[in-house]
């Protein structure tokens, strides 16, 4: 037997803090050889921290990813322990985003990334270039101050491995295990028995699945020990890294960390049998042919022993069942975590929420009273980290610190109930009930003599005072007294966010949270600076859908019951009059319910689809029970309003990644905003393709369930992958 045992990590690291991230890496460490470990993996670019963007085009950032670097092997971290650390590192006129492999004081290897993440929320290649020579191992120098202080002139650099005298080990960085041909398809027939992913991955909802069917299929054919390591938490932008580091073997998960998690370090250990990589190898006989002709890879050799003997006092790791969290559970943790670290880091004393009483604003208070409830969970657990930012940010003195997640709601969340003529006393007693359930400090406002004022300032301006529609006034009457309201909404909710801590004597600010969804950002069904405008959004980024789920889970998991009574609800923006004839519904002023908006979304964004090819797609998947004719006007009417609207995603409050159909223009969905709304051309292809299908029928009958979707019984007729998949909430990665 060839006993070993192995460390990878998840970090809560933050971009461009060194100490921070330091002293993160220590720690993991630290816990690994406590367990006996003798490889440690953190996550890519461990040291500056993954989200550093133009930051990393800074020379000083290289240049203190080096300082930090020198810090550890001048240390005795890494005696007995082969350490891989992320970092960025400049050879020649090139950066490359590097895997530095040390052991015993010494830097072994430098590995250079192959691949680079460069589409959705990724931008490797605006700061990093990919590694191209893969058949040498060149030799790189050493910057002149880490040279001195390691007594160690230049290292082995590029594409390669680590051959031990009993094993041999190899790095994969993140993007290279999702390409075509991974390397560590030839680094396994080239004889590498270990792997070690260090990654950025991001969360979004339903992801997980995805990326662990890629460490399983990783070794399931070719065997072999999967390391994989990653970020966890909000490392001062949009995404929140979801963790999850693990290690697989012959395809089985036999140790995995936390998804979500407030603690700055977890440290997974697992103790394996490289002789069962070989026997697995052996026992198959393309991998012996395969292997025998392989291309040959460069190798560092170390004259050092990893593994350890037939030892029963070093038992080894067992499969054990995959852990996944449901979409609900994932919606309550993933921002709910992000909140906190958002809170601790950005000096805020808490938060401030408008809250209507309806659905989006009610998940948002549900996600903040989570993040109460977890802080509280931790301290009990021991986690002295929480403990001290609970008891900084919620001002405890005399050796208090939370206990009740209620309490502490009290002391670092606001919420507003601000109310008009419009509203209604249901929305306004579910959002006191939800307050008190939650424990947050609440305020029941009426926003009428505002909005009167205004009105008034306008009359003695103009001589005309507008009318809603209701009363006889104009559409644009109606949309512009609806925007009065919501903008007063977003004036108030920053004054109060900056003076109420005052007014109640306690140190700093709130921070506004946002509550618009994904669905009403790609439809535009928003007011440009009303309440979606705000410092940020733990919800920007989800679907109407699954919130709705979200609220039914959480009346009962979070202890929340109200959340049910507004679920029910039908949505409304209550900002027109309430007629006995007459009740404003937000589907019915879109004119498209939310679930054909998440149809449109990944139609859109995940199959990159244009209206005309849109409306072939739908054609398949609506055509049961629309003509083409129907199919067509909705079509249009999506594209005429989201690119009307679009200029309003510009200034969207930055909000927590969680789809694979966002329209946050900042990065991920990256399109004009200025757009003829009338789309000539394109319609005017759709409208000859309805003239030569009218009256055609598909011929299949159209299932709520994606699953079912492909043929009929006679193996014709199917819907087709992309309309298919318009309705998958899974599409996209």
């Amino acid at each position: 037997m060839r006993l070993l045992k192995v460390a990878t990590s998840n970090l809560n690291n933050w971009a461009m803090d060194f100490d921070c991230n330091l002293k993160n890496i220590k720690e993991s460490i630290g816990r690994a050889k406590e367990a006996g470990a003798v490889i440690r993996l953190g996550p890519e670019l461990e040291i500056t921290g993954y989200g550093c963007e133009d930051h990393f085009l800074e020379l000083d950032t290289v240049t203190h990813a080096w300082e930090c670097l020198k810090d550890l092997l001048l240390g005795d971290w890494t005696d007995g322990i082969l350490c891989s650390f992320g970092m960025p590192v400049i050879k020649g006129s090139e950066r490359y985003n590097c895997q530095v492999l040390c052991l015993n004081r010494k830097i072994i290897m430098i590995r250079p990334k192959l691949w680079l993440a460069n589409d959705g929320n990724y931008r490797e290649l605006r700061w990093f270039t990919a590694w191209k020579q893969k058949d040498q191992l060149e030799d790189f120098q050493l910057p002149k101050e880490i040279s001195v202080a390691l007594k160690q002139k230049s290292v082995p650099f590029g594409y390669g491995f680590i051959q031990f005298l009993d094993t041999a080990v190899a790095a994969e960085i993140c993007e290279e295990l999702f390409t075509p041909i991974p390397p560590h398809a030839d680094l396994a027939l080239n004889g590498v028995e270990v792997f070690m992913n260090a990654s950025g991955s991001h969360h979004q909802l339903r992801k997980l699945d995805y990326r662990i069917r890629a460490f399983i299929s990783a070794t399931h054919t070719r065997g072999g020990v999967y390391m994989y390591s990653n970020h966890q938490g909000c490392d001062g932008g949009r995404l929140y890294f979801d963790g999850c580091s693990c290690v697989v073997v012959n395809g089985d998960m036999i140790a995995q960390g936390s998804q979500f998690s407030l603690k700055d370090v977890e440290v997974v250990v697992a103790q394996v049998d490289l002789d069962a990589v070989a026997g697995f190898r052996g026992s198959i006989s393309s991998f012996q042919e395969q292997a025998s002709c392989k291309t040959k890879i460069p190798s560092v050799a170390v004259p050092y022993n990893l593994c350890q003997p037939f030892n029963l006092k070093m038992s080894l790791s067992s499969p054990l069942k995959i852990n996944y969290h449901s979409p609900e559970v994932e919606i309550a943790f993933g921002p709910g975590c992000w909140l906190w670290d958002y809170l601790r880091r950005s000096g805020a004393s808490g938060f401030l929420l408008p809250l209507s009483g309806g659905a989006d604003s009610s998940s948002v208070a549900a996600i903040v009273g989570c993040m109460c409830q977890l802080v509280v969970k931790e301290i009990s657990n021991g986690d002295e980290q929480v403990k001290a930012d609970a008891i900084r940010i919620g001002h405890y003195a005399n050796g208090e610190f939370p206990t009740d997640s209620r309490e502490f709601a009290k002391r670092i969340f606001y919420t507003v109930f601000m109310g008009s003529e419009n509203s209604s006393q249901e929305t306004r007693m579910l959002a006191k009930k939800l307050a008190d359930e939650i424990g947050s400090w609440h305020l029941d406002v009426s926003i009428d003599t505002v909005v009167s004022a205004f009105l008034s300032l306008f009359q003695t301006l103009t001589g005309k005072r507008p009318c809603y529609k209701v009363d006889g006034g104009s559409n644009v009457e109606n949309l512009g007294l609806q925007n009065i309201q919501a903008r007063i909404r977003m004036v108030l909710a920053f004054m109060l966010a900056s003076l109420l801590p005052w007014v109640h004597n306690k140190p700093g600010f709130y921070l506004v949270l946002g509550s618009s969804n994904v669905d009403e950002g790609l439809r535009g069904y928003l007011t440009k600076y009303d309440c979606s405008s705000a410092d940020i959004n733990p919800i920007g980024s989800i679907s109407k859908q699954d919130l709705r789920t979200f609220l039914r889970w959480a009346a009962t998991h979070l202890g929340y019951s109200s959340l049910a009574e507004i679920e029910a609800a039908p949505p409304t923006a209550e900002l027109e009059p309430i007629r006995s004839n007459y009740s404003q519904l937000d589907e019915v002023d879109m004119g498209m319910t939310y679930e054909e908006l998440s149809v449109y979304g990944r139609l859109r964004k995940v199959f990159h689809c244009g209206p005309v090819t849109m409306f072939k797609n739908l054609c398949y998947r609506w055509g049961a029970r629309l003509t083409p004719s129907e199919v067509a006007e909705k079509v249009k009417q999506f594209f005429k309003y989201y690119s009307i609207n679009r200029h309003k995603m510009t200034v969207l409050t930055p909000s927590y990644h969680a789809e694979s159909y966002s329209p946050d223009d900042n990065r991920f969905d990256l399109r004009q905003f200025l757009y003829n709304a009338r789309w000539p051309y394109q319609f005017r292809k759709i409208d000859e393709l309805v003239k030569e299908l009218d009256g055609e029928k598909v011929p299949f009958s159209e299932s709520g369930d994606h699953e079912k979707m492909g043929t009929t019984l006679d193996g014709g007729g199917g819907m087709g992958v992309i309309a298919a998949g318009s309705g998958n909430p899974k599409s996209g990665h």
